[in-house]
């Protein structure tokens, strides 16, 4: 039975789930598709091309990677993630792809319904998360077959729609009505929630008596409960209070009691500021999408003063490429050196990601030492402030502050998850807990085979709240927490096969 009813509102219930997910995008539905019953095996006939891995994999063919041990397969395991769930799953699905093989994936997807574990997936707009409000001219920074979710090609979904991929790259456009599709396409539609905003998560300490008296007023929407009995102890529960709004703008309140809850947010949630005077003048923005409001409104043209742009990051990267098509001067800072081997532009092939490299030359060339009048850079630089007169003083590499006209600031220098419904906005949970949360500073954490928090029972991280930023190693997070969940069930003697629904 499903859990809600696409028109069901989720405040009018009072409602018990096994499992809550907070955030839509492709973390969030990759972890849904296996928790729904979506099950990986080894393909018949398939070889991996890593002969060890091979032969492992080979010894468990009959059962699903969610029945295996995971830490003896990730064994000796390398790539671009720290995570070795993420990296196994990642060699499955695309054996070989960083030295641009394009081996067939391993992996055959059973759909074994007794084996789902109900929950709900509370996102703050449709399916696809983020991908639905980033710009929409770039290309992804990754392959498109790597965006791509298990059971769905992007190529096979793409054909279907309004075009045919000419390169090897999406736009967030293409990826956000993908993710849209994909929940649709494999029928996960009543396990999301749409329209949710998450305003607290606190621990429930259910007793003998609560559970009695909850059981007469809480509707069971799932097929499986996990609450206290006479004979075994009371369970914690997480209560996850928030609002949804519905069709005519209102905003209803909702609490659903948890047993486990999944942190898929990601972090493009809030922007990261540079904490200078003057960072709140109308003048200076924290969003590429700010600028591309001002070319459309002629409030900056190429006859303007250059526009400011802070950042060497690819959102930076985008604003220098959007003000170079439309003929605006810009002028570039950044606190690295142009040498830096931790910069983006580094790490991407120069075929695969022109545009890229093209703003790098820049920036290594156009420097303010040099004359050009549609472009400076100014590597090792720092921000001093911003001046209601339409000035920014900038201190550069030497020392010296240096004062320039501008028209409008743009601060793209990264983004942080809004975690403002845990205690603390969830710093305890990260690495170093006196930090915000972010991917690459301090991501949340976890332990690397079950992806459980470390500081927090039953609450798991997954995607780039815990420093997996590309979608081709969130999966690995999905693995591991449909993995965890399924052994504690089994433990408990629980687990959904042994209490079937009437259409088990």
């Amino acid at each position: 039975m499903p859990l809600l009813e696409e028109s069901t509102v989720l405040g009018g219930l009072s409602i018990n789930v096994p499992v809550t997910i907070i955030g839509n995008g492709p973390s969030g539905i990759c972890l849904s598709y296996l928790l729904s019953g979506y099950r990986p095996y080894m393909a018949s006939e398939a070889v991996h091309p890593n002969p060890v891995l091979h032969n492992k994999l080979e010894e468990g063919k009959h059962f699903s990677l969610v029945d295996q041990d995971l830490e003896y397969l990730t064994e000796g395991l390398e790539g671009r993630s720290s995570n070795p769930v993420a990296l196994l799953f990642d060699t499955l699905h695309h054996p070989d792809a960083d030295i641009r093989f394009d081996y067939p994936s391993v992996l055959d997807w059973k759909l074994e319904k007794h084996k789902s574990i109900p929950h709900l997936v509370l996102g703050r707009g449709p399916p696809g998360g983020a991908w639905h409000v980033m710009k929409g001219s770039m290309l992804t920074i990754s392959l498109d077959n790597w965006m791509e979710l298990p059971g769905l090609k992007l190529k096979d979904w793409t054909n279907s729609k309004w075009r045919n991929l000419m390169n090897d790259r999406a736009t967030p456009e293409e990826i956000a009505s993908y993710y849209k599709d994909y929940v649709k396409v494999m029928g996960l539609q009543k396990n999301f929630v749409n329209n949710t905003w998450v305003t607290s998560v606190s621990k429930w300490q259910q007793d003998q008596e609560n559970v009695k008296d909850k059981k007469s007023v809480k509707k069971d929407v799932t097929t499986q409960q996990l609450p206290a009995t006479e004979n075994e102890p009371a369970h914690r529960l997480w209560e996850v209070r928030g609002y949804q709004r519905i069709g005519d703008g209102s905003h209803v309140p909702f609490c659903l009691f948890t047993e486990n809850v999944v942190l898929a947010t990601g972090t493009y949630d809030l922007p990261a500021r540079l904490g200078v005077e003057g960072e709140d003048l109308p003048f200076v923005f924290h969003s590429i999408s700010a600028f591309e409001s001002a070319i459309k409104s002629c409030k900056v043209n190429q006859l303007s003063d250059p526009v400011l742009i802070v950042g060497a990051g690819l959102t930076a990267a985008d604003a220098v490429l959007c003000a170079y098509h439309h003929k605006i001067p810009v002028i570039h800072t950044f606190r690295r050196n142009v040498t830096d081997p931790g910069l983006i532009f580094k790490q991407l092939p120069k075929k695969l990601y022109p545009e890229y490299h093209k703003v790098y030359r820049k920036m290594c060339k156009q420097s303010h030492a040099t004359s050009h009048p549609n472009y400076t850079s100014f590597p090792e630089s720092c921000i001093v402030s911003f001046q209601p007169d339409m000035k920014c003083i900038l201190q550069s590499a030497s020392g010296e502050n240096i004062a320039v006209n501008i028209s409008m600031a743009l601060v793209l220098i990264g983004t942080y998850p809004n975690l403002s419904f845990l205690k603390e906005h969830g710093k305890y949970l990260g690495i170093d807990p006196s930090k915000p949360i972010s991917c690459k500073q301090n991501p949340i954490e976890i332990d690397p085979f079950t992806f459980e928090c470390t500081k927090e029972a039953s609450f798991f991280g997954m995607g780039p709240l815990i420093g997996d930023n590309f979608v081709r190693f969130l999966k690995g997070g999905a693995l591991g927490i449909t993995r965890c969940l399924v052994k504690r069930l089994k433990k408990k003697g629980q687990l959904i096969s042994e209490i079937r629904s009437d259409e088990g």
